[in-house]
């Protein structure tokens, strides 16, 4: 495989920069940190410019807060400074990751996402008799820093560019030298290429019937159940040796019964909520309409926030569910 050089020159460069400024701020136009950071603009890009190139880069400045929606998270919201250097450096450098995803990794993509993860899996439920799941065990705090560096030194030969990567990687840890931060730009792209030298095994080794991969939330197909069993398990230590990483109770079942992926359970020729959705989704109508009533929101603000509600539930069987939460409110 190809491999890119003389990366840095092409982040540092000021249009890229400018773009990265406009990326960074979108919907934060009001936030202090953005004010200020708008109003000397030139000079503050001109210095991430001679930061990139000099190597001598401020990251590391993280706000951390807990999220519990729909399970407990630690987020770490760098810097506005740091989320436009964020940018900047993935606008130039995604693509080199795009070019070694397999097909069907759904994560951090263009023309991909959660939809088309869910129509894949649709159509795999109608195809085949039997799938797994598998769910890596708290996945970005387990991702190992020098198996994930390893790695980049595959895509990237700018010596410049590794090195920025390491000085971000390296900013945060759960242990020694092992975690990457929920919330950052870079991180995503590195967690969904941590798992690829996995995807290219299942696919181009195992040949399992198919796969599907959304981030850390994997589901296998066959039409054989043993062989799923046993492909699962190489799979498994497969990942265990190369990736350090382990797996929650893997699930194997028929795909008439369905199968719980990205907040739906699939079956073959039917979509649900699963019962975590269904719950939020409840929940969440409830809190909006009582924002709205009681003058928290505007009817601006709710409407953003209830369309994208609806758009999830209204992807499943949920027009009954619907009725009744619209119909009680």
């Amino acid at each position: 495989m190809k491999r890119q050089g003389a990366l840095i020159e092409k982040i540092a460069e000021i249009d890229n920069l400018y773009l990265a400024w406009i990326k960074a701020k979108k919907g934060k136009q009001n936030k202090p940190s953005v004010v200020l950071f708008e109003q000397n603009i030139e000079h503050n890009l001109l210095s991430m410019q001679n930061d990139l190139l000099s190597g001598n880069i401020d990251v590391g400045n993280y706000n951390y807060f807990k999220i519990y929606d729909p399970k407990e998270r630690t987020i770490c919201a760098a810097s506005f400074p740091e989320r436009v250097l964020h940018h900047a450096i993935m606008a130039i450098c995604a693509n080199r990751f795009e070019k070694n995803l397999i097909d069907n990794t759904f994560a951090t993509r263009k023309n991909k996402g959660t939809y088309a993860a869910l129509d894949k899996a649709k159509k795999n439920a109608k195809k085949y008799k039997w799938v797994a799941k598998l769910d890596v065990k708290k996945y970005f705090d387990n991702i190992n820093h020098f198996i994930l560096n390893q790695n980049l030194t595959k895509l990237f030969k700018d010596p410049f560019v590794l090195s920025i990567f390491d000085k971000i990687i390296r900013t945060y840890e759960t242990k020694t030298e092992v975690g990457l931060p929920i919330g950052n730009l870079t991180s995503q792209y590195f967690a969904n290429y941590y798992l690829s030298k996995a995807d290219h095994y299942a696919q181009e080794h195992l040949k399992v019937g198919s796969y599907i991969r959304y981030m850390d939330d994997i589901l296998i197909f066959e039409n054989n159940k043993n062989d799923l069993q046993v492909k699962v398990q190489k799979f498994i230590n497969f990942v265990k040796k190369e990736l350090e990483l382990e797996f929650k109770p893997i699930i194997i079942t028929k795909t008439s019964k369905g199968v719980n992926f990205l907040g739906y359970k699939i079956y073959p020729y039917l979509v649900k909520l699963n019962k975590r959705s269904k719950k939020r989704f409840i929940e969440k109508f409830k809190e909006y309409e009582s924002n709205l009533k009681h003058g928290y929101w505007t009817q601006r603000e709710y409407q953003e926030h209830i369309l994208p509600l609806f758009a999830f539930v209204m992807y499943a069987d949920t027009l009954e569910l619907r009725k009744n939460i619209i119909g009680h409110s």
